[in-house]
Order: structure tokens, then C-alpha cells, then sequence
């Protein structure tokens, strides 16, 4: 029962006590009195009635009166008490009961804070005893930073899903000069808890894991993947993969299987060789290919260029070398030399000058076993088109020189073609060697095709299942420096396309560790992430302290949103299982498009001049809605900031629809007997420092801080879910104040 209807109860009580014996004797006066005298009764008590009625007022009033007092002092002083001890014992240490109220209430505030004096001297020795135990392995971490420092490589450490967990400052420093976009307010294409696919093709990731379970089911003892991509803004890369295996420590502990759908190989492993993410080292390899392709094309037009010059001017002076020869042809013929000559000297120049003008490119292969090219091809051909396939005459100890994932690309494609368009209903592979190059064969039975049809197919832009790639069969044939053609078998009524490839020297397996390359210490890293593939992916069902937020805060011209008035800053951080990451920060001040108040300028001290050529709100806006992106928002009183946003969602294109939580409406909901849930009022309470007040980062930084300490309050109520969180928040009064 609540204290409102604990004091509403009381009143009806006193009242009961104070006219009830009054009224039940009258009753019983009334009904004992003959019905001939009750008329005189009547006549004899009316005149003192009255005064007997209002003597009863103005006792009620006083009963109440004291019953008030007593509530205030007892009832709700002992409330407002037992939340500055859930205050004292959990989330600010430090706070103590202010001694108010009657003397017995005095006394037990005393009596509590002498106890909180010496549970805090014990805590402070536990803690000391702590930090202690910690140094060691403090020590252990600080040894990684240093080395990561040390290395020239990006790292980046994702688990199963996809999720950064790790990654040094080289990686953040190449992301962002990958990053095609115009810098706004900080945001960066790679984060904490953020997904590697708004980098890498996720199907690209996916094939280069699977190539890795195959092997380690194979029994590498190192088991690699390398590919080169090309980023959104046009970028190279060069990505070598590593998986992360799991200790035997973690898979005792592990209750359930990974579920990423990009991972379904990952199940299959030997128990021994479980992955549980994996390490990508990269470098940005466009300038050098860019080199090497300037360098192939002026070696073409040198050697290929100067062929028909070098046999004319052999032929020039094989004929000079006749005795016999007229002065007129010898003329002729040395001029020819001339010529040529100097036609050789005029294209040498040509090509050195235009050196930086060549646009061809090389795309860089990879050594791979042949077999496991072929088995990858089938299980995407299977997989995506309910084709059978079959082997035939596969030299098992075959390598070649591929990039595989373009190649299956082709394949998949070319089998989709002839099972659609010809009904193929299975087909076959072969591959064998010849020489420096290798034969790989797709055979199939059925209807012949014409010439054109091929053509058509090495043509076409490569489509599949809602898949495009801008690449044809031929750009992949050519990236290999091979060729294809189509071959009849007429007595087994059989054709195929062979593909031409070039062969690669078998490798051998060598023992070594993995290392992490890098540059810089690793300013972020979160180990926890590992376990992501292992959870739920409903998000309310999720525990608050297991979500990943973003909190933020606006500055505006004035308070009206509905009336015109608009964002001049955004601020944003980062929450990631219960850690504030400070350095993954947005923070841009925005062009309103209208004269501040003079007001507002006063609250959060940006002027018009600090606003004049920045950039505006449809600028502003998708950056802060990308750096949002898969997270919880969390701001206070977040119903004026969302009213900003949902203004501009036409205007835009952009929904914030994820979920939000507001740190004034759970501040009310731990608790409701405090007269404030200002900001600076819940700070206090919680023990937190104000820095920064009325920035819009500043005050992001603080609602976050404030929302990491009321997450264990909340758990101390019941509340441990984003769905709780959000129905206790709904039922307080504040949740009906609108913009």
C-alpha cells in the first residue's frame, strides 16, 4: 500500500473514531425512546445539535491535523530515510542521512550513519586488498597495449556477429580516411560494439570464415583467409583474417552454440576448434596497385608498342647490308630507320609522361587448394540453388592462384544460368592440371547452346538471388589473366566451360601464432563481446546492463519545438556493456536557419557567430542517425529532444524508431518520494560531479554517467529488462508531459 493511501486510510479511521460513538449512542437513544416522546427528544436536543456538529468539526480538523504531522514526520520522513540508504549503500557511498524530523527519527539517522562510517572503513580495506590483486593483471593488459602499440598493421577483433571489440588507433585512422563521407561531429565508419559490415560485404566475411573451418577441420595448424576488397569509397584492401579459437576454459563454461547466421559452419567444428570470432589485419593497398598497374601498362605499350617499329627497322637494315643496293632505296630504307626510330623515342617519352595516367588494374590473387575452392563452390551452389553437384577427376593436390570469392561468384552464376534457362538439373566439376596453369571444368548434360548464348552470359553483369555485383564472367576471367570457353562432348551428350587459372606452388602448413599487427595502443577493447553471439537478439527481453546506448542531448533556439524553434548542437556518447566510452563521442554544433533568443544564448552560451557556417540540420542529422544506429536511445526528459527529431523525420527520410529511455522518468520510478528529478538534483543524489552543464556533450556525458547508477537501483526494484524499464517509466507522472 502506498503512503497516499496509507494517510487516506488513517483520516477515514480518525473520523470513524471521533463520530461513531456519538452517533451510535444517538441511534440508540432514538430507537429505546417511545414514539410518543420522540417528538420532545427532538425538541430538546435540536438547539444543542448544531453546536455539537461543529465542536466535532473542529476536533476532526485538529485529529487530522496531528494525523498529518505525525505522517510527515514518521511515515514519509522513514520513506524519504530508506531511500538515502538505498542511496548510502549502493550507488553513492559516500551520502549521509541528514539528522531531521522528531527525535526518535533523529536518533536512528545517527544511528545509521554510524553504521555506514564503519561499513565503509571495511569496504575501503576489501578494496585496498583489491587493488592489490588487480596490479597483476593490470600489468598483463597495460604488456598488450604496448605491444599493439608497437605493430604497423590495423587490427580489428570481431565476434560471430560481426562486432568490433577490439581495434587500435591505426584501424580508426585508415577507417575514417575510408570513409566517404563528409566528417560530422565525430562520427566514424568503426566503433566499439559497432558491425565490421558497414565496412565489408557480409557475405564477403562469411566465405572467408567458412574457408577457415574448412581448413581447421582439415587439421591446419594455422588456418588463414586473405582477400582483397574494395571499400564504398573506391579503396583497396588488402585483408589477411585470423580466426580466435576458444580455450578450453570457455568451452566447459559455454551453455549454448553460437546462432550468427554467418557462422552456421562455426557449429560444426571439432570441439577443440571451436571459433569464437576472428582478427582481421589490414592495409590499404590502392596506391601500390595503382603503382604496379602504372608500371604494367607502360611495360605493354614499350614492348607491345614498339614491336611493328623493331621489325621494320630490322627489315630496313637487312635490306642496307645488300651491296648491290640503289642510292634511292638505300635512302629509302634509312629513312625508314629514321622514322622508326624516332617514332620508339616519341612513344618511350609518351609513356614515361603518362605514366600517373594509366586506369588498369591488377587484382591480387591468393594461394588456395583446389579442392577446397571446388567444395566451397558446391555448398554455394546447393545452398543457394537446390542444384546437385557432383566431382569428377579432381586432382586433390592441385593449387591455384585465385580470388575465390569473386570466382564462385562466376560459378554460382553460370550454374544458375543453365539451370534456369536449359533445366539443367545437375552439375559437375573437374579440375587438372596443365603445366603452369590449372583446368577447372564445369560440365553438365543436356541441350547445346550457341556461341552467342555464352557471349551473352561472359557479358552480363552478374545477378543472382537478389545479389548484383557490377563484374561480369569475363572481368573475373581476366582478373585471373585466363580464359573460358565452352567444349562439346558428343558422345556422352556432355558440354562444360573450362576455366583457365594459374597454378600455385603447393604450401605447407607451419606452426606459428597468431599475432596481432597494429599501430598505436588499443584504446578500446571489450573481451565481453565474445559472448554477443550467444545472446538473445530480442531487445526487450535483454537485461539493461548487456544493451548498447546511445545518449545524447540537444541544444535549441528556445523550448517550442511545435513553434519553430530548432537544434543548434547535438551531443552523443556511448554505453557498452555498462562501460561509458568517452572517446566514441558525436559532437556538432548546427546552422538553425533562424535568429537565437537572447534567452537561450544565456542558458547554453552559443552565439550566432559560433553557429554562421556550420553545417545544417539535413547535414547533421544522418550522421548522428548513423553513429545511433543499432543502439537504445537514452536522454532525460528524452520526450523534448525526440520532439526535435520527429519533426525532421519528413523533411529527412530518417526514423529514430529504436527504442528510448529517459533518465528523468527512471529517476522518478527508484524514487518517487524526492521533491526533484532535475538533473543536477539525481546527480547529487548519486554522488556524480557536474562538468560541462548545458553542452549538449556535457550533458550527454552526465545523463550517462546517471544512467549507468540508476541501472543496479533499477535491479533492486524488479526492474532488470529493457521492457520493464520501459512499462515502470510509463506509469510515473511525468511520462504525460508533452511537446
Amino acid at each position: 500500500m502506498s503512503a497516499r493511501a496509507r494517510f487516506v486510510l488513517a483520516v477515514v479511521v480518525l473520523g470513524l473514531l471521533m463520530t461513531g460513538p456519538f452517533l451510535l449512542t444517538a441511534l440508540l437513544v432514538w430507537v429505546e425512546t417511545p414514539e410518543a416522546a420522540r417528538g420532545q427528544l427532538a425538541a430538546l436536543i435540536a438547539p444543542h445539535f448544531a453546536l455539537g456538529s461543529l465542536l466535532t468539526l473542529v476536533a476532526f480538523g485538529a485529529g487530522v491535523g496531528v494525523v498529518r504531522g505525525l505522517f510527515r514526520q514518521y511515515v514519509q520522513g522513514l520513506l524519504r530515510m530508506s531511500e538515502n540508504l538505498r542511496l548510502m549503500l549502493g550507488a553513492n557511498r559516500g551520502f549521509r542521512v541528514e539528522p531531521e524530523g522528531p527525535p526518535e527519527v533523529r536518533a536512528l539517522a545517527s544511528t545509521v550513519n554510524e553504521l555506514a562510517e564503519q561499513r565503509d572503513a571495511l569496504l575501503t580495506d576489501v578494496e585496498a586488498q583489491i587493488s592489490r590483486a588487480k596490479a597483476s593483471v593490470e600489468a598483463e593488459k597495460n604488456r598488450l597495449a604496448a605491444l599493439m602499440s608497437e605493430l604497423t598493421q590495423s587490427v580489428v577483433v570481431c565476434n560471430l556477429d560481426g562486432r568490433v571489440l577490439l581495434y587500435n588507433s591505426r584501424a580508426r585512422q585508415q577507417f575514417r580516411a575510408l570513409s566517404d563521407a563528409p566528417a560530422v561531429g565525430g562520427s566514424e565508419l568503426i566503433g566499439l560494439g559497432r558491425s565490421i559490415y558497414a565496412v565489408f560485404e557480409r557475405s564477403l566475411i562469411a566465405h572467408a570464415l567458412e574457408n577457415i573451418q574448412q581448413r581447421l577441420r582439415r587439421g591446419a595448424a594455422q588456418a588463414q583467409a586473405n582477400f582483397v576488397t574494395a571499400t564504398r569509397a573506391g579503396q583497396l584492401l588488402r585483408v589477411q583474417m585470423a580466426p580466435v579459437l576458444a580455450t578450453a576454459t570457455e568451452e566447459a563454461a559455454a551453455v549454448e552454440p553460437a546462432s550468427s547466421d554467418e557462422t552456421t559452419a562455426a557449429a560444426c567444428a571439432p570441439a577443440d576448434r571451436t571459433v569464437t570470432g576472428f582478427i582481421l589485419m589490414l592495409d590499404n593497398i590502392t596506391r601500390n596497385f595503382e603503382s604496379e598497374s602504372r608500371r604494367d601498362q607502360m611495360l605493354h605499350d614499350l614492348t607491345e608498342g614498339n614491336r611493328a617499329a623493331l621489325a621494320n627497322v630490322r627489315a630496313a637494315a637487312e635490306m642496307l647490308e645488300y651491296p648491290d643496293l640503289q642510292d634511292e632505296l638505300r635512302e629509302r630504307f634509312s629513312g625508314v630507320i629514321r622514322d622508326e626510330v624516332q617514332a620508339m623515342s616519341m612513344r618511350l617519352n609518351e609513356s614515361a609522361t603518362e605514366f600517373a595516367d594509366s586506369l588498369k588494374s591488377r587484382w591480387p590473387l591468393e594461394d588456395m587448394l583446389g579442392v577446397e575452392l571446388i567444395a566451397a563452390v558446391q555448398r554455394r551452389i546447393e545452398s543457394r540453388l537446390q542444384l546437385p553437384t557432383k566431382l569428377e577427376e579432381v586432382d586433390e593436390s592441385l593449387w591455384v592462384k585465385v580470388d575465390s570469392f569473386s570466382l564462385m561468384q562466376a560459378l554460382t552464376y553460370l550454374a544458375s544460368r543453365l539451370s534456369d534457362e536449359f533445366e539443367v538439373r545437375e552439375v559437375r566439376f573437374r579440375l587438372s592440371g596443365a603445366g603452369r596453369r590449372a583446368h577447372l571444368d564445369l560440365i553438365w548434360s543436356g541441350q547445346a547452346m550457341s556461341t552467342e548464348t555464352v557471349m551473352s552470359w561472359e557479358l552480363e553483369p552478374m545477378r543472382l538471388e537478389g545479389e548484383s555485383t557490377p563484374l561480369t564472367v569475363r572481368d573475373v576471367v581476366e582478373r585471373h589473366d585466363g580464359e573460358m570457353w565452352l567444349e562439346r562432348e558428343k558422345v556422352r551428350h556432355r558440354a562444360f566451360f573450362r576455366i583457365l587459372l594459374p597454378a600455385a606452388t603447393p604450401q605447407t602448413e607451419i606452426e606459428a601464432d597468431v599475432h596481432l599487427r597494429g599501430e598505436g595502443r588499443p584504446e578500446y577493447y571489450d573481451f565481453d563481446l565474445f559472448k554477443w553471439s550467444e545472446k538473445s537478439h530480442a531487445l526487450d527481453e535483454r537485461k539493461l546492463s548487456e544493451l548498447v546506448y546511445t545518449v545524447f542531448d540537444t541544444e535549441t533556439t528556445g523550448l517550442n519545438p511545435s513553434q519553430g524553434d530548432e537544434i543548434i548542437q547535438i551531443g552523443a556518447t556511448r554505453i557498452l556493456n555498462g562501460k561509458l566510452l568517452r572517446s566514441e563521442s558525436f559532437e556538432q554544433l548546427v546552422d538553425p536557419g533562424r535568429p537565437l533568443a537572447p534567452e537561450s544564448s544565456a542558458i547554453h552560451g552559443i552565439s550566432e557567430d559560433m553557429l554562421r557556417g556550420q553545417p545544417d540540420i539535413d547535414t547533421v542529422l544522418p550522421a548522428f542517425h548513423a553513429f545511433a544506429a543499432d543502439t537504445v536511445l537514452v536522454a532525460h526528459n528524452a520526450a523534448f529532444d525526440m520532439r526535435f527529431l520527429q519533426l525532421k523525420e519528413d523533411r529527412t527520410g530518417l526514423r529514430f524508431d529504436q527504442p528510448v529511455l529517459d533518465t528523468l522518468l527512471l529517476s522518478a520510478v527508484i524514487h518517487p518520494n524526492q521533491e526533484s528529478h532535475r538533473l543536477e538534483a539525481i546527480a547529487e543524489r548519486l554522488g556524480l560531479t557536474i562538468i560541462g552543464r548545458h553542452t549538449a556533450l556535457g550533458d550527454a556525458l552526465v545523463t550517462a554517467e546517471v544512467f549507468l547508477k540508476l541501472i543496479p537501483l533499477l535491479a533492486e526494484k524488479g526492474v532488470h529488462t529493457l521492457r520493464e524499464a520501459r512499462e515502470a517509466a510509463e506509469k510515473t507522472y511525468y511520462a504525460r508531459v508533452k511537446y
